[in-house]
């Protein structure tokens, strides 16, 4: 397995995305001044873009746009675009597939019949109904043997498809079922099938001690990239060029309500956050500091910003700021 080491020095040593470039008169100085905010002092990037463009960007306290950050928690998402194009592909069946055949040989002994419950949409959506191995939870469970039995042996504390509960376990079990079902690490797909994507690349990735890639969490990527990735979705699924990888329909089905965060009350559907901010309705990939990912579809903006792993932002409040942060690029976006 990947020390901490060996990741954060990886996250240097891979290239960046070009994306053009048009300057916006009015998001330039709104980028400019906000090194000057206390509240922002964790803020590393801003990118904005603007149907395909960049129309500002800036780096603070000598960080750059181009340099590489573990985007956290916000890889959920990306995880979220594979599980969608397997099932494009037939090599899953949909959402509402049962997750234990695949996952059989993990399961422990004497299983809780509602593990054979638990479907494709469930992890996605966090509603598996198995204790969150997130937050508090998380070290004891990559300190284990096993990532994945692990999870699948965390008690019910809400039956599947019940409500949210937030834990990278999910995910990390999606990645397990990719690997298995494709006979290819979770990296290899995310190169193969988002391959097309121009200035799309993942870095360093840790895995779990059986060499699966952890699904949700330690993944380098360069704000361009993520950018990169955002423009995908904005666009339908479709490249620049009019390649599509992701199906349209499966952006659609990720971006629908299914619960609700009890932290933030936050819309959540298959691996994206919804709210109103700014007076538009946004989708947003959030990443543990402040790694955000933002898409406006009706202002044709994609928006991302990356911060220090200085603290939890939702309970400082940092992330809060951030989100009123694009409210102000929204207002700056819109006609005058």
């Amino acid at each position: 397995m990947m020390t901490r080491l060996a990741f954060f020095i990886l996250l240097l040593l891979f290239p960046l995305a070009a994306f053009s470039q048009q300057e916006d008169s009015e998001m330039t100085p709104l980028l400019q001044g906000l090194s000057s905010r206390e509240v922002l002092q964790p803020l590393k990037t801003v990118i904005v873009a603007r149907d395909g463009r960049i129309i500002a960007e800036r780096g603070y306290r000598g960080h750059t746009p181009t340099e590489s950050v573990n985007i956290k928690s916000a890889s959920k998402s990306i995880i979220s675009s594979l599980v969608g194009i397997a099932i494009d592909k037939g090599l899953l069946e949909g959402p509402d597939q049962k997750v234990g055949p695949i996952l059989k040989a993990d399961l422990p002994v004497n299983p809780d019949p509602r593990l054979n419950e638990i479907t494709i949409g469930n992890l996605l959506s966090m509603q598996a109904g198995l204790d969150r191995l997130s937050g508090a939870n998380y070290g004891r469970w990559v300190s284990s043997r096993n990532w994945v039995r692990f999870a699948l042996a965390q008690p019910f504390v809400d039956e599947p498809g019940g409500r949210m509960l937030y834990s990278t376990a999910s995910t990390h079990l999606l990645s397990a079922v990719l690997t298995k079902v494709s006979r290819k690490s979770t990296l290899a797909l995310a190169r193969e099938w988002l391959g097309p994507v121009d200035g799309f690349r993942i870095g360093a990735w840790e895995r779990d001690p059986q060499g699966i890639y952890l699904g949700g969490n330690q993944m380098a990527m360069t704000a361009r990239s993520l950018l990169a990735f955002g423009e995908l979705y904005r666009n339908g699924g479709k490249t620049a060029d009019g390649t599509q990888v992701v199906p349209a329909h499966w952006i659609a089905q990720s971006w629908q309500h299914r619960t609700n965060s009890r932290f933030s009350g936050d819309s959540y559907g298959y691996g994206w956050f919804s709210r109103e901010i700014g007076g538009e309705d946004v989708h947003f990939a959030w990443g543990y500091g402040g790694q955000m990912l933002y898409i406006v579809p009706s202002l044709d903006l994609t928006v991302v910003m990356t911060s220090a792993e200085s603290g939890p932002s939702a309970r400082t409040g940092y992330r809060d700021a951030l989100h009123g942060v694009l409210a102000e690029i929204i207002a700056a976006s819109r006609p005058s």
